[in-house]
């Protein structure tokens, strides 16, 4: 049988997956001589025993902690349940990641009505005896015996009102011995000691599973199966006199990571009246001036511990009677500006190296400097939540159409544009927008995908709100109504919709960020290309450190509206005539953005992407705009009605796109090779060093791809030799099918790079719509059904098994094939790590993903060892 049971001196801060951060950090403190009360830790393992028996506690388990106990009475010098002299008991979780104020906790366990008039006669001091009586029960009512917390606090206020006592300092001894007769009318209270700490161990071991610690690991992606350890220890009081107190404090600020020491204190106060904000605190220096010598060994104590740790400590201290007791530390959380500038200095200051430091810095942190955020503090009136499809935070105006977008930002107004959904059509609101609220779509949905690319905030998938485009309004579903018009804000990191306008941080870069990046450029193994089809996202991109283009969705160069028209004539063009004279002013567009791109990118690969949308998604679908499209193109409303009905698809993901495109419509495929091609030989007799790409999409087989390739090479042989220059390039294709990843060893001698579209390839690997997916994914994760949103972090069970499957077979066929990743997967951490240890050669991500893309693609090739 493993041992259940550690007394606090037979742990160390290694032992966090059996003790739990808490447990361990205790041990640690106490091998380390500091004053820590004792006590002892049941363990995690202890803890999913109990939820795989149904529950229940393991039968020997309370003989075991009973041993322990009497050993930590001893050490204590008093007993647990004696009147006389008696010990009391704090009872915490700690789970192996920290989770905190997550899980549950009660303080002074022990007490009955006998043994609070022994722990009054011991201490001399009945208010405060009475005063700790009335906590525990009520803490123990809340969080054992499920009584609402409301209750005790409306009693307490009740009598305090009727007894002219505003502030708990005014209430005396038989003030809180009155109190507890009122709680103790409230609850079946037991008054057995051990009774006690056997359902307050349930209870902890309970606490892993309630709402708000669900919540929390799912949005820190910690694992349901790690269950947490309890942690018995020894009470100090902070509310036994005006010698005493409570204090929490920081090895360094958390907020700006300034290398001062920050803290605040309560004199005469319990640990919990510090952390709840029922008194305004004073800064930990309120120490210094009235118990120097308690400050001065916390002082120490601090330096200390963050010399032991090597990182910024988040500390809990008790004074008792002029005595300092540890009773927590941990690694602090903080905010992104913070966790960079620590890391850094740290560094400087010979405490880690800079391997370390990119280990400590999450991706959430290094948002912080890339966009405007939603102040956490500032929050309110939250009335909806959506998938966070484009970080930032952002407030606006209400509008319903591009067209309002355009002109609400003309006259200077910030806008957040509602739609049901977003299409091409969209673009140009969408690029005035302050942010984007979608009804429907994923991670991966149009509105998503140019809304990061853009560094636009926005949240999509919003099911929870309706939107009714056509009379101007969208409705929560508890009736909150917007209009046109009203003012919103949008946290798209976290997905929440909230009424009126929130504060925000600005976004700024700073020396620190910098230093930070080159490191992670010095200790990554992964390229790091940009998903981009603009001379601004190209621009963008190229100054966060982008290393080439790996994806340029040429559709995107249609989305103007001048563009736009041309690109639907050609659609509709019946004859290859008429179809030429649009695919020739398509052709001048292209170049102009191929040579711009070029030029951006000097001397960087360039990998363009060949049309792969279904066409039916550039046409209109309403009568108004398709009798404006008729008038265009000198047909009748009812012809181009009768050719936009006949493009339609039942499924069009899987339809008629793709390299399906080039093989019926040959000519559109030479007119994009002519243009990237007489756009990259203009690039180099201007001095550039163009390296374009070109990438076959959505292929299924070699045979498709030798087609392709013939167009490809004959057009650029005919524009080589007519301008008589040499270009560089590749041909390579897209793995998007699940078919082309099991076939990749016969696609591999007709290629010279693979990049996995990972959004289509895991729609069809999972048969979910990605547009769609919104609907039903939230009730996958809620019923465990699945892990994690799959259109979010790469499933790397079946479409990783499928990734590796083509790497590992094609490169076994044909050595010097180039992997990449191009997919919305590119800027995920999780997924990049993954695409490091698969052995890729570059991940591609949206240009304002890149600094994060590059920081993860270091802590891939550091690895997670390197964190403490």
């Amino acid at each position: 049988m493993a041992k259940r049971v550690y007394l606090f001196n037979e742990g160390g801060k290694d032992d966090r997956d059996l003790l739990g951060g808490k447990g361990a950090n205790l041990c640690e403190m106490t091998s380390l001589g500091l004053p820590v009360p004792y006590g002892f830790i049941i363990t995690t393992h202890t803890c999913r025993e109990f939820f795989e028996a149904g529950n229940k506690l393991p039968t020997l388990l309370e003989q075991e902690y009973r041993v322990a106990l009497d050993l930590v009475e001893k050490k204590m010098g008093a007993r647990f349940g004696d009147p006389e002299n008696p010990l009391l008991f704090s009872v915490r979780s700690g789970a192996p990641v920290s989770m905190p104020g997550m899980m549950n906790t009660i303080l002074n366990l022990g007490l009955n009505d006998e043994i609070v008039e022994g722990l009054a006669r011991k201490t001399n001091n009945p208010r405060f005896a009475y005063d700790s009586y009335r906590r525990f029960i009520q803490m123990f009512a809340d969080v054992v015996l499920e009584v609402e917390a409301h209750r005790f606090e409306a009693e307490l206020e009740r009598y305090k009102a009727e007894h002219n006592k505003p502030l708990d300092t005014d209430m005396d001894a038989d003030d809180w011995r009155a109190i507890v007769g009122l709680y103790k009318a409230l609850v079946d209270f037991p008054e057995d000691p051990f009774e006690q700490l056997k359902l307050a161990v349930r209870a902890v071991f309970l606490s892993w599973h309630t709402p708000r610690a669900i919540v929390y690991r799912e949005m820190n992606n910690i694992p349901d199966s790690l269950g947490t350890a309890v942690n018995v220890q020894a009470m100090v009081f902070g509310n036994f006199g005006d010698d005493s107190g409570s204090g929490v404090a920081f090895t360094r600020n958390p907020s700006t990571g300034d290398a001062r020491f920050f803290g605040e204190f309560l004199f005469n106060a319990a640990g919990e009246d510090v952390v709840a904000g029922i008194r305004t605190p004073l800064p930990v220096e309120a120490l210094q001036e009235r118990l120097p010598a308690v400050y001065d060994e916390l002082f120490a104590t601090q330096q200390m511990l963050e010399k032991h740790y090597r990182d910024m400590q988040d500390i809990e201290f008790t004074v008792q009677e002029g005595k300092f007791y540890m009773l927590q530390t941990r690694s602090g959380k903080r905010t992104g500006r913070a966790s960079v500038k620590i890391a850094v200095e740290m560094v400087r200051e010979g405490l880690i190296n800079e391997r370390e430091a990119l280990m400590r810095v999450s991706p959430e942190h290094v948002e912080s400097f890339l966009h405007p955020m939603v102040d956490p503090k500032a929050k309110t009136d939250i009335i909806a939540v959506g998938l966070p499809a484009s970080p930032g935070g952002a407030s606006g105006h209400v509008v319903f159409s591009a067209e309002e977008a355009e002109q609400e930002a003309a006259r200077g107004r910030p806008v957040i544009l509602v739609r049901r959904e977003t299409t091409p059509e969209d673009i140009h609101g969408m690029k005035v927008a302050a942010g984007i609220l979608t009804e429907l779509g994923g991670m991966t949905s149009h509105a998503a995908v140019v809304a990061r690319g853009m560094g636009v905030c926005a949240i999509t998938g919003c099911g929870s709100i309706h939107v009714d485009v056509g009379n101007g309004v969208a409705t929560t579903a508890e009736g909150v109504t917007l209009a046109r018009g009203d003012m919103i804000t949008l946290d798209g990191t976290s997905g929440e919709v909230m009424l009126g306008e929130i504060a925000k941080t600005e976004a700024s870069s700073s020396d620190d960020f910098q230093e930070l990046l080159s490191w992670a450029d010095k200790h990554r193994r992964l390229k790091v290309r940009a998903n981009a089809e603009t001379e601004e996202d190209a621009r963008r991109a190229r100054e966060l450190g982008a290393e080439g283009i790996g994806l340029c969705r040429t559709e995107h160069m249609f989305f103007a509206t001048q563009r736009m028209n041309v690109m639907r004539a050609m659609i509709l063009a019946e004859t290859p005539q008429e179809r030429q004279v649009y695919l020739d002013q398509l052709q001048v567009f292209q170049h102009e953005d191929m040579l711009a791109l070029f030029k951006v990118m000097d001397g960087l690969p360039v990998t363009v992407r060949l049309l792969d949308p279904p066409l039916h998604e550039f046409l209109p679908h309403n009568e108004e705009d398709i009798d404006l499209l008729a008038q265009q193109v000198g047909k009748s409303s009812e012809h181009v009605k009768g050719i936009v009905d006949g493009l339609a698809e039942v499924n069009p993901m899987l339809g008629f796109r793709g390299c399906r495109l080039s093989v019926v419509y040959p000519e559109i495929t030479e007119m994009q090779v002519n243009a990237i091609i007489s756009a990259a030989a203009d690039a180099v007799q201007a001095g550039y060093r163009p390296f374009p790409e070109i990438m076959i999409p959505l292929v299924v087989n070699v045979r498709e791809i030798r087609l392709i390739t013939k167009i490809i090479d004959k057009c650029i042989g005919e524009v080589t030799r007519a301008k008589r220059i040499s270009i560089p390039y590749r041909v390579g294709t897209m793995m998007e099918t699940p078919r082309a990843a099991l076939g990749a060893a016969r696609l591999a001698p007709e290629v010279e790079f693979m990049s996995f579209g990972t959004n289509d390839l895991t729609q069809m690997t999972y048969g979910f719509s990605r547009d769609d997916a919104a609907r039903f994914i939230p009730k996958y994760l809620s019923e465990k059904l699945i892990d994690i949103d799959p259109f979010i972090s790469l499933d790397q069970r079946a479409v990783g098994r499928l990734m590796e499957i083509a790497v590992t077979e094609s490169r076994a066929r044909k050595k010097g094939i180039k992997y990449g990743i191009c997919g919305e997967h590119g800027g995920d951490p999780r997924s990049i790590r993954f695409c490091h240890d698969l052995g890729l050669d570059y991940v591609s991500c949206s240009p304002f993903r890149i600094p994060i893309a590059r920081i993860a693609a270091a802590q891939a090739n550091v690895g997670f060892d390197a964190a403490d």
